[in-house]
């Protein structure tokens, strides 16, 4: 890689005509922040692209000046990849355009919106794709990991509903790539991070969606309650999904006081289905025991975003695997290791399968399609010194569920090291991954990411 060590952000704002904010402007300290707690990022710029023609002008020149590249959109990365210290931010959060053809059901949606932004725009035509479950989440990052969502068991991933992707290369082009064009980039894009280039744009197939029934329903937490409702959103229908949470129960209103710190099932409810068979949907599950709160109720489908706290910084330590089942004795043991933690710990399940698992497992560079359950573990940190226990009852809860599926959901890792993003790209979607990296970004610029290096050229 050539550097030139002597460019410096005012030749940068020669070259582009969104903003260019420097350690000393009042917007930094703002701008600069990440939804990652226990971090403190101090780029050396951040740019803020007007257009594609200014992605590509930070690109390059963080190429020339040899420059560190972190491209942010939502700044939810659990490994803090939206910014870096020392480097150049490409901050997409300017580029907001969302053209919508409602006739066609299909969308130009630009990397800066978020996923509730362009949730509630979709609902106003009728009209829905599913991104995940926080409406803060950027739309690039969430999408180029894979988009695991309330809607994903009915209409399949996010990636499985783009059409095309626009996308700034290391090199300074400007691509789109969609099934004719640059095929094997538009597979990589799809579940691949942020590994090949800086996506300005997604086209998007779209669903209609006129309301869902959905919201929290809490549950004692018991190992026939746990165990009963995955088994029950596994017998379900595609239209059925949830995100249940085995946690202590927090000190909300809508609880009985005498509920609050001890262990609950906790799930936020989505049937998107016909309105008129939502009761019958949703009776295996509100019939494991008296709910201790039951708020599913008819909503726009955007209200299932709860409402954004941008003071909100988690510190935590977290580890995503796959699973199988979860029967009794599994439900046991966990809620056994709940109990015995102390502070914020939750033991998060989520059932797969439906339109996820009709698609070919390398039809993307998301190759998880035969796995049934999503587990994430977490226990939240407080004082720095309490992170080694804290970690250590992590490990010891993954442990603990692991079914000897090696998979991992990329959007859900870490700062785990190499041997975790291998464990989201198995076999041969690594090599494939590797491959098209080597094309398009031969010089690893794309790296402050869930990294898959470039193949070594042959010969």
């Amino acid at each position: 890689m050539t550097t030139s060590p002597s460019l410096s952000p005012a030749d940068l704002r020669t070259r582009v005509t969104g903003r260019v904010v420097e350690p000393d402007d009042d917007a930094y300290d703002a701008l600069r922040t990440v939804v990652l707690g226990g971090t403190d990022p101090r780029p050396a710029v951040i740019v803020r692209p007007a257009d594609d023609a200014d992605v590509a002008a930070a690109v390059v020149f963080a190429r020339e000046a040899g420059l560190p590249l972190a491209v942010r959109s939502g700044g939810h990365s659990g490994a803090g990849h939206g910014t870096v210290d020392g480097g150049l931010v490409v901050d997409l959060r300017d580029l907001k355009r969302l053209d919508v053809d409602a006739d066609a059901r299909t969308a130009w949606v630009e990397a800066g919106l978020t996923a509730g932004e362009v949730s509630a725009a979709l609902a106003a035509h009728g009209l829905a794709i599913g991104f995940g479950d926080t409406g803060s989440v950027g739309v690039s990052g969430i999408t180029l990991g894979g988009g695991v969502g309330y809607l994903s068991r009915a209409h399949g991933l996010t990636i499985d509903n783009v059409l095309a992707a626009d996308v700034v290369l290391a090199d300074g082009r400007v691509v789109r790539a969609d099934a004719e064009q640059h095929p094997d980039l538009f597979w990589a894009l799809r579940g691949g991070g942020g590994n090949l280039g800086v996506v300005t744009r997604f086209r998007f197939r779209l669903h209609p969606l006129d309301g869902v029934t959905g919201g929290m329903l809490v549950l004692p937490a018991t190992p026939e309650t746990v165990a009963g409702f995955m088994t029950a959103l596994a017998a379900s229908g595609d239209q059925l999904s949830a995100i249940m949470n085995v946690m202590p129960c927090p000190p909300v209103p809508f609880v009985p006081a005498e509920h609050h710190g001890g262990l609950v099932l906790l799930a936020s409810v989505c049937w998107s289905g016909p309105a008129d068979e939502a009761d019958a949907a949703l009776a295996p599950l509100r019939g494991l025991a008296t709910p201790l709160a039951d708020l599913v109720r008819p909503v726009p489908y955007p209200e299932l975003f709860p409402p954004a706290d941008p003071e909100y910084r988690p510190t935590a330590v977290a580890r995503t695997l796959l699973l199988d089942h979860v029967d009794v004795p599994l439900a046991e043991r966990v809620l056994a290791r709940l109990q015995a933690a102390d502070g914020m710990r939750v033991v998060q399940l989520r059932a797969l399968g439906g339109a996820i698992a009709r698609v070919p497992a390398d039809a993307t560079a998301y190759a998880h399609r035969s796995s049934r359950v999503m587990a994430n573990v977490a226990a939240f940190v407080q004082d720095p010194a309490e992170r080694p226990a804290r970690a250590e009852w992590v490990a010891g809860t993954a442990a603990l569920l692991d079914q000897g599926d090696p998979g991992a959901y990329v959007n859900f890792l870490g700062d785990e090291g190499p041997e975790r993003v291998r464990a989201a790209y198995p076999g041969a979607t690594w090599d494939r991954l590797a491959a098209v990296k080597a094309v398009y970004d031969p010089g690893n610029l794309f790296r402050r990411n869930q990294n898959v290096p470039p193949a070594p050229a042959r010969g």
